[in-house]
């Protein structure tokens, strides 16, 4: 079926650039199907499909002349395997994503490796109707995967269920991943998380390879831990880990534990981040290192966190228990919210509370996580490592 769409976007196309947008196009138009987008003169430009998500309603698949059948997906998950070579062959390493959606030209569908295991997360309806065509491609390309999971990471019309195993043998749980040398205890079918969020690899790296040695550490919304385990894996002194979620305790120790680390001289609250703050102000307490990564967005009883309105708060909270010449890692996943923006709401906190700063290094998605150079805006994360003198 052929899409007509605008000049304006018939040049975006042409420039590569992926997303469509209801804007983009001419007239009426299916949902959930394969498409031929064409210009205003009906000339061909692309192969598309229109499938309603969080971000638009569809995506370019390619302006070649070709199929979209189980070999174009073979060849995509190839082509990103390729570009993976060193991570398969770093032993330090075993978890990390072989497949980054648009950034590696099959929107719609990210693919993580654990260690032998692979859990795909789809976005829409027409990526997971396509998922018998996707799973052969992929067996074809890893033949010696041991299972696959899978995620549904929208609400979906034709799958009511948030995570499933799919084929092949079940991962044991917890099943050992290792980064940087540091393994981490995750759960491939335990809901929409695993227990590690993997475009954080080069934050842990840092901590892991000395910049936390010696040095107490704060690791607010702290999960599963992971940041804490890998700074004591890197030489803290000691860690603090704190995370509303009561499931964060025993998560927590866990991953000290697989690492034959010692849980009890490692602190683990329970506890919102703000009182937390309070807490260590009144109790004298100091960090020389303090880890910011919160959710874009939360909620509890009391309050609405967003990233765009409270994370300067949260700056400001920090000071007030950093030492002299301590470190803040301030780190989002808002895609929402431009590296600019989000580098002017941290400084401009810093400025409020009269002290001296410098941004020592920042950081972006790791390699695993490709970006098209066509489409910026999906390096979402940013991460942002300040030293304060105070």
């Amino acid at each position: 079926m052929n899409v007509k769409v605008n000049k304006k976007a018939a040049q975006k196309i042409k420039n590569g650039y992926p997303l469509l947008v209801e804007q983009d196009l001419i007239g009426k138009f299916p949902d959930n199907t394969l498409v031929t987008l064409v210009n205003e003169a009906n000339q061909p430009l692309a192969t598309a499909y229109l499938s309603k998500q969080n971000k638009g309603i569809g995506w370019v698949l390619t302006t070649k002349n070709e199929k979209i059948d189980q070999m174009f997906y073979a060849n995509q998950l190839q082509k990103a395997k390729n570009k993976r070579a060193n991570y398969f062959a770093d032993e330090t390493t075993n978890a990390f994503r072989v497949l980054n959606g648009e950034g590696d030209y099959l929107p719609g569908l990210t693919i993580d490796y654990y260690n032998g295991y692979a859990v795909f997360s789809w976005y829409n309806d027409f990526i997971l109707s396509q998922k018998a065509l996707i799973l052969q491609a992929f067996l074809q390309v890893y033949p010696d995967i041991l299972g696959v999971y899978e995620k549904i990471r929208f609400k979906s019309d034709i799958a009511n269920y948030e995570s499933a195993h799919i084929h092949g043998n079940k991962a044991s749980e917890p099943w050992i991943v290792k980064e940087n040398g540091v393994n981490y205890a995750t759960y491939l079918d335990e809901g929409l998380m695993t227990g590690i969020f993997l475009d954080q690899k080069n934050v842990r790296g840092a901590l892991v390879d000395g910049l936390a040695v010696g040095k107490s550490v704060l690791n607010t919304f702290s999960y599963t831990g992971a940041f804490s385990v890998a700074a004591a894996f890197g030489g803290a002194l000691e860690t603090t880990s704190v995370d509303l979620a009561n499931r964060s305790i025993d998560k927590t120790k866990e991953q000290f534990l697989v690492n034959g680390l010692d849980v009890d001289a490692q602190k683990i609250y329970a506890m919102d981040v703000f009182n937390y703050f309070n807490y260590a102000k009144k109790k004298e307490l100091s960090y020389d290192l303090i880890v910011l990564d919160p959710p874009s967005f939360a909620r509890n009883k009391k309050k609405i966190f967003t990233v765009e309105k409270n994370y300067g708060e949260l700056i400001e909270a920090s000071v007030d228990i950093l030492n002299d010449q301590g470190t803040i890692i301030a780190s989002t996943n808002a895609a929402n919210l431009s590296t600019k923006k989000f580098k002017a709401i941290v400084t401009e906190s810093l400025k409020n509370k009269k002290v001296q700063f410098a941004i020592e290094r920042q950081e972006q998605l790791p390699a695993d996580f490709r970006v098209a150079p066509e489409f910026l805006e999906g390096d979402y994360l940013k991460v942002l490592f300040i030293k304060v003198k105070k």
